[in-house]
């Protein structure tokens, strides 16, 4: 039960701060989703750390590492999202602004996992 709260207070959390930063960033730009967009590679960032710092070492408690990867980090990401956002660029007609965020989420997303793990190295 105590794990399940865990997971639960991190998700709402990271679903608070999500909601927060799409409405604060998103109606900036018509055809590119910029709140999801940085939620989702900030995302990718934070989850590259607490796996690399639980793969370091006794750095994380498992009870850490369920309020912030599977708690914070899947409450703050958000896949549906993005595919929404997705379907409304292409009934919209907007294919080179649905390809280049779903390039740029893919490929910068991996790459923010990779940044993580290579920050974490370096302690």
């Amino acid at each position: 039960m105590k794990q399940l709260l865990l997971v639960f207070l991190g998700g709402g959390i990271g679903s608070a701060l999500r909601f927060l930063i799409t409405k604060i960033f998103n109606p900036y730009f018509q055809h590119f989703f910029l709140g999801t967009f940085l939620v989702n590679i900030i995302g990718c960032l934070i989850m590259g750390i607490v796996l690399g710092l639980s793969l370091r070492g006794d750095y994380l408690t498992q009870n850490q590492l369920l309020i912030l990867a599977t708690g914070f980090c899947g409450g703050f990401t958000t896949f549906s999202a993005f595919a929404f956002e997705k379907h409304s660029l292409l009934t919209a007609g907007a294919f080179f602004h649905f390809s280049l965020y779903t390039l740029s989420s893919i490929v910068i997303g991996i790459l923010a996992i990779a940044l993580g793990l290579w920050l974490i190295r370096l302690l």
